[in-house]
């Protein structure tokens, strides 16, 4: 399993980096937390993380969207 890392960046250096920030994400498992004016706004995560997250927010009994 890869070793997951996580970084910060803001949104203007993301827009530069993107095709490198998702590489890392897929290949390494790293989560890249979007930053605006220094605050936290958005995350990118690999995919099986964030469909954990969904799965636990999905009330019993409602099938998947």
């Amino acid at each position: 399993m890869p070793e997951e890392t996580s970084t910060e960046m803001g949104i203007r250096e993301l827009r530069s980096s993107l095709s490198e920030v998702m590489n890392a994400t897929a290949v390494r498992g790293q989560i890249t937390y979007v930053t605006s004016h220094g605050r936290r706004v958005a995350a990118i995560v690999p995919v099986p993380d964030a469909e954990a997250i969904e799965a636990r927010r999905e009330p019993e009994g409602t099938p998947p969207a």
